[in-house]
């Protein structure tokens, strides 16, 4: 699962030409956490996987890689 979720968000961040940064100041979620997910380091928290669904318009099973 932690795989596909870097993955996943890396995908939708590339994909909306968004820079770390950039997401970091849309979603007010700090630039480091951005990256240690997208590195696997960490997981978000619930509170976090919920704004990344919201501002993506994704579903948080495909977001976590539970469905496509």
């Amino acid at each position: 699962m932690e795989n596909k979720f870097k993955d996943r968000l890396k995908g939708l961040r590339i994909e909306n030409n968004l820079t770390q940064e950039k997401l970091s100041a849309e979603t007010h979620i700090s630039q480091a956490a951005i990256a240690k997910w997208e590195n696997g380091v960490r997981t978000p928290s619930m509170e976090c996987l919920i704004i990344l669904v919201k501002y993506f318009k994704v579903s948080a099973d495909y977001l976590l890689g539970l469905e496509d």
